[in-house]
């Protein structure tokens, strides 16, 4: 099923942005999604993307599976590939990214090992894609206080 975040809310009716559940199953299957590409699926499909389960090898083919032939399907293009990193640092329980440490001391708070071990593999990679340079990050402070984290 899929998990959508509170700071997620203003969008997830219409699924017009793409949700940190299906990015982070883009991360795990090695496919890079483009905006202009989800916004030619349906919200059926859409919703279809944020449901399916990936995290077993099986589950991970299947799901760049259907995500490469819907692409192909919608937008009459073919996918591009995104490298899986094979120890992601959502995954790692102890080693708190440095960007994750910098966007939280930006807003005057430190994220203690315990904190950080105690969050969902979902919730780290969420913070760790709303802590990158060049991202909005406007993210960040809701999914901190929604996490408990300030």
């Amino acid at each position: 099923m899929s998990h959508f975040f509170q700071f997620e809310q203003e969008f997830v009716d219409s699924l017009r942005c793409i949700p940190m559940q299906v990015r982070y199953n883009l991360d795990t299957c090695g496919v890079k999604l483009k905006l202009a590409q989800w916004n030619h699926f349906s919200l059926e499909e859409r919703q279809q993307l944020a449901d399916l389960p990936c995290q077993t090898p099986t589950q991970v083919e299947a799901y760049r599976h259907f995500l490469n032939q819907l692409i192909r399907d919608r937008t009459q293009t073919t996918a591009s590939v995104l490298e899986v990193d094979p120890d992601p640092a959502w995954l790692n329980q102890e080693a708190i990214p440095e960007t994750v440490q910098v966007k939280a001391t930006e807003l005057g708070r430190a994220i203690a090992p315990s904190e950080w071990a105690s969050l969902t593999p979902l919730q780290r990679f969420a913070l760790i894609k709303l802590s990158r340079s060049g991202h909005e990050n406007s993210n960040f402070l809701p999914a901190m206080q929604e996490f408990h984290l300030i």
